[in-house]
Formats: structure tokens, C-alpha cells, sequence
């Protein structure tokens, strides 16, 4: 298994949101070869602002793993995470982030401020951008045509 077979993992959890009239980003962690948590957007459904996919889906592992720490996981996501939620996967200690389309308005990865990447915060996870990126961009122009 491999990042491309992971991403598809998100981008199904991505459609789960859409079906919600979420904003379709998914998320998902896995440890080794197991995935522990998924997460799709629920800011409307939960009426939080805080609920988005990745805070979902961290908040999901925390409680399998009975810990904070997630310093074994990767996280699979398929929009490049805005500062929040760069911000939650450097405080959990996430080892690893992958994410598909870059997000030119609140990415806080690549696009804006390099969060993952600052040398005064105590973790930096690894960060592979770009995979499966048309997909994930696609699924959010196809919505975002919908309801505009």
C-alpha cells in the first residue's frame, strides 16, 4: 500500500462530506498499515467552526489510541491544511502529512506561512504535497459549481 491507495481512502471520505453539503475534504491516519481514524468536514452538520477534516479525524485517533501523541501516523489529507489544522498535526506530533491539491486562499503548508516547516516549534512532520491532486481538486470545483 502506498500514498496514492491512501489518498483514495480520503477522497472517499471527501465524498461522505459532500453528501453532507460539507465542503468535500477527507481525512484520514494511519499507523504502519492500519488506518486508525478517518475524518470528513462536519462544520455545518456540527455547526464548529473547529470541524474540520483533519481536527475529525486527529481527534478520532487520540481517543482509539488513548493518547495525544500520534508520533507513529501519518495523516492522509486531500486538501493542503490551513493554519489550524497545520497547527494541530505539528502539536500531535503527526510523523508524516500527505495532502492532494494546495489550497492558495488558507494553506499554511506550502502556500502560506510553512507552519509544518518553522524552526521555533518543537515538531515538524515530513510533508509530501501533490498526490492525487487533480482528483482532490476536483471533487471541490465540481462542488463549489454546485452550490454557487
Amino acid at each position: 500500500m502506498d500514498d496514492y491507495y491512501y489518498m483514495k481512502a480520503a477522497l472517499v471520505e471527501a465524498r461522505i462530506a459532500e453528501k453532507k453539503s460539507e465542503i468535500p475534504v477527507g481525512a484520514i491516519i494511519v499507523i504502519g498499515d492500519k488506518v486508525v481514524a478517518t475524518g470528513h468536514n462536519l462544520r455545518e452538520q456540527l455547526h464548529d467552526a473547529t470541524a474540520h477534516a483533519e481536527i475529525v479525524a486527529i481527534r478520532a485517533a487520540c481517543a482509539a489510541l488513548g493518547s495525544w501523541r500520534l508520533t507513529d501516523a501519518t495523516m492522509y489529507v486531500t486538501l493542503e491544511p490551513c493554519a489550524m489544522c497545520a497547527g494541530a498535526i505539528v502539536n500531535a506530533r503527526i510523523k508524516r502529512l500527505v495532502y492532494g491539491a494546495p489550497d492558495s486562499v488558507a494553506g499554511a503548508v506550502h502556500s502560506w506561512f510553512g507552519i509544518p516547516f518553522a524552526n521555533n516549534l518543537n515538531h515538524r512532520p515530513e510533508v509530501v504535497g501533490g498526490i492525487m491532486e487533480d482528483d482532490c481538486r476536483k471533487i471541490l470545483l465540481e462542488f463549489f459549481g454546485k452550490v454557487r
